[in-house]
């Protein structure tokens, strides 16, 4: 498949007001691809899209609620209002916690699997449907390296990554005949709020030896337009940890020992 011309070709990202969202969506507008830039946090939308306009991009913010069909629909129309289409679609926004099965409380399994899972399907679908009649498009869906690796801890996190991978990879094949691509993108360790947003919830402090660990939100970007630019089922952020997570899959018991020491030692 030849290299795509990402110029003129919009996007709609959720959970763009920082982290992986807004780093991917400020490289996609350098890529000159118009970007609706989707949160609940409008403030930092409105931040966003200047800086976009400032170095010569062209952005809108969108105040959007991923659980909510109707907020999602409005994304997909006004997306397609101020920049006369939609190609491109990345379901990102979500969020996890840190909880053994047994003691997560019911409301916060329900609302992660609302957000990351029910969220991305009430934010794909109304783009789809756009994208359909065009025959051309892509759909990216954030998941994470843990969809391959059911972990002790973040079982319920691990669970909703692992079904946003499954509707990604199964998309990809019943769209083919659209001309839709499918990308399920699997970041890594991340320098995101995502674990503060994490702390935050739990009543849990953070440790600052761990604030700069990870990968940085850019290195994601930057993989994420490369899958835009060259279409593929999956993209992972480290080829070890896939092939790790691929291995243990065949080896349950001896990855059980690794998870249960670990486990034991946190």
């Amino acid at each position: 498949m030849a290299r795509i011309d990402l110029k003129g070709k919009p996007i709609a990202i959720t959970g763009a007001s920082s982290g992986i969202g807004g780093a991917t969506a400020v490289a996609c507008a350098k890529a000159g691809m118009p970007v609706a830039l989707a949160a609940r946090r409008t403030d930092k939308l409105d931040a966003l899209v200047s800086l976009i306009k400032s170095d010569g991009g062209e952005a809108i913010a969108v105040a959007c609620d991923v659980t909510k069909p109707d907020d999602c629909a409005r994304l997909v129309d006004e997306t397609a209002s101020a920049f006369g289409s939609i190609y491109g679609v990345f379901a990102n926004a979500g969020f996890g916690e840190k909880h053994d099965l047994l003691e997560m409380p019911e409301q916060n399994l329900r609302e992660m699997f609302e957000v990351n899972f029910f969220g991305t399907i009430n934010t794909i679908r109304p783009a789809i449907e756009q994208m359909k009649p065009n025959k051309s498009g892509h759909v990216l869906i954030c998941t994470s390296c843990l969809s391959a690796l059911p972990s002790p801890g973040y079982s319920i996190y691990s669970a909703t990554k692992s079904a946003q991978h499954h509707i990604g990879r199964a998309l990809g094949v019943e769209l083919e005949n659209f001309g839709i691509e499918v990308t399920t993108v699997h970041p890594v360790r991340t320098r995101t709020e995502f674990f503060d947003t994490m702390q935050e919830r739990q009543g849990t402090e953070r440790s600052p030896a761990k604030k700069d660990k990870g990968q940085l939100p850019e290195f994601v970007a930057r993989r994420v337009l490369s899958a835009l630019r060259n279409p593929r089922p999956e993209v992972w952020m480290s080829e070890p940890a896939r092939r790790g997570f691929l291995i243990a899959a065949h080896l349950p018991r001896f990855t059980n020992r690794l998870l249960r020491d670990r486990y034991n030692q946190s």
